[in-house]
């Protein structure tokens, strides 16, 4: 249903699952898993993964922090995209990536929730993208220190509210990995 014209494909985009993003994060490995899960599915059905790399001062380069997790390992021939902003899109080559790949719509996982989740997927939404959220295949770490809810409270608000997004002519929603279908809206 995207609104991109002769964009029929989806792809899965793993958005900042690198070690010092996710290091603690709420449920870890379970979210690592479910991820892990979804590339490899994507894999076998010929659905392009992308993946999205932060990077900012606390987050440099080349720094272990800054690499993606072990248990996940892009293969050469999928993108890989550099960011330093919250969404995706914003300063990246990510809109060139998926264009020329034909892609319209995303199936979003990653880290984290309260951030780069959030705004890349209103980032993909107002773009014209239909955009799926993996509601168990995102997480985020604990900012109540700072007068944020605990992080369940905030993947599950993430999750509800993504939900019922909607917009002319786009699709959103979330789906739990197991319920995911890429060949077509989840």
């Amino acid at each position: 249903m995207t609104i991109l014209e002769n964009r029929p494909n989806t792809a899965l985009l793993v958005i900042d699952v690198q070690k010092g993003v996710v290091e603690g994060a709420h449920q870890r490995d379970v979210v690592v898993a479910n991820i892990a899960g979804l590339v490899e599915r994507a894999r076998q059905e010929g659905v392009p993964v992308v993946w999205v790399q932060h990077f900012d001062e606390e987050l440099t380069r080349g720094s272990d922090d800054w690499r993606i997790v072990p248990e996940l390992t892009p293969e050469d021939t999928e993108p890989l995209v550099e960011k330093s902003y919250g969404d995706s899109f914003e300063d990246t080559t990510l809109e060139t990536v998926l264009s020329g790949i034909g892609v319209g719509r995303l199936v979003i996982a990653g880290a984290e929730t309260d951030a780069c989740i959030r705004s890349t997927l209103h980032g993909a939404f107002v773009r014209g993208y239909d955009a799926t959220l993996v509601s168990d295949a995102h997480t985020t770490g604990d900012k109540t220190a700072w007068g944020a809810p605990p992080p369940d409270q905030v993947i599950a608000h993430t999750n509800r509210y993504w939900t019922y997004q909607r917009a002319p002519g786009r699709t959103a929603g979330a789906d739990e990995t197991k319920n995911v279908v890429f060949g077509g809206a989840s």
